[in-house]
């Protein structure tokens, strides 16, 4: 009776240290699910979507369930200056959900990109605000995971094109790209001039992938789905950062298992989504070979952070204080 007792002590003691950056996880599966429609693979890419659909469902369920009984952590959780960043990754992902689903759900697609837009765009204005508000923040507390609150917003365009949400999608890409320079600018500074990202925020490092191959994606909606040159710009800035991310990955590959390790997915899933839409426009073989060869490296980077994140939930390792 008491070890029942402890553990549902235990449970509730987890709950309340529920980090949001847990979203990245559904990022990097939805994100997996549009890599493979675009392969092709639209049976997979269905059963992957329904699995999205229920890690979305739960991560919802649990957040809120925390703001529920544990308000004081949320708003902590909302004054960290690391933490403040992953908020948006829920908006993020209801986009993507609504993305994977339109063409087969377009009602419920709607609904879910009305919602996932409009909170992309008060978090957005809330977290810059919170950024340039009296507090101060210092540069070893900026890290690539500061692109996801404003340059998420070049997802919007993604659903919003097809769905007829047309001048909504040039803000949110306007938006997008407008930080992502600016932030680009201060993270480099950050990364070259003062001390390294510390371990649980390397892995952080992908996230730079994501924004080019991201924005790619969403030119090429608002532009008919023409390859011009600002799209291989685009997307050639996104295999520049592939790259680089490629010669830092022996190291990361050293470091232990934390959830910040999820920030590996989406990015590669948008890298390699472009790669396969580039592929398609151009006739591109090489770009083909590509886009599989970073499929098949997406798939095993999803199979490994579910497996070690299970482990790691097995032995108490996460949702635990810091």
């Amino acid at each position: 009776m008491y070890s029942d007792e402890a553990s549902a002590e235990q449970s509730i003691s987890r709950l309340e240290h529920f980090p949001v950056s847990f979203f990245g996880a559904s990022m990097g599966v939805l994100g997996l699910g549009l890599a493979l429609r675009a392969s092709g693979f639209h049976g997979l890419s269905y059963g992957v979507g329904i699995v999205a659909a229920l890690v979305l469902v739960a991560l919802l369920g649990v957040t809120l369930l925390k703001a529920i009984r544990y308000p004081a952590a949320m708003v902590e959780e909302w004054n960290h200056p690391v933490r403040l960043a992953f908020f948006p990754a829920i908006s993020i992902s209801i986009l993507l959900f609504a993305t994977l689903i339109r063409e087969t759900h377009p009602q419920t697609a709607h609904i879910l990109w009305s919602v996932g837009a409009l909170a992309q765009a008060i978090l957005t204005i809330v977290v810059i605000s919170a950024w340039i508000s009296h507090r101060a923040f210092v540069t070893a507390q900026l890290s690539p995971a500061w692109f996801i609150p404003a340059v998420g917003n070049v997802i919007v365009p993604l659903a919003g094109v097809p769905l007829g949400y047309i001048e909504i999608s040039w803000y949110f890409l306007s938006v997008g790209i407008l930080f992502w320079i600016i932030l680009a600018t201060l993270v480099f500074n950050r990364l070259i001039f003062h001390d390294p990202l510390p371990g649980k925020l390397r892995p952080t490092l992908v996230i730079l992938i994501a924004p080019p191959a991201v924005a790619f994606l969403a030119w090429l909606q608002l532009n008919g789905g023409e390859l011009d040159a600002l799209a291989r710009v685009l997307i050639n800035c996104g295999y520049f950062f592939l790259a680089l991310v490629a010669v830092q990955g022996p190291a990361l590959l050293k470091l232990p298992f934390a959830l910040s390790f999820w920030a590996l997915s989406f990015p590669m899933a948008a890298i390699t989504t472009a790669s396969f839409r580039f592929a398609d426009l151009s006739g591109s073989a090489f770009h083909e070979m590509l886009g599989f060869a970073l499929l098949g490296l997406l798939c095993l980077i999803i199979i490994a952070l579910t497996a070690r994140t299970v482990r790691a939930m097995m032995r108490e390792e996460i949702c635990v204080p810091e």
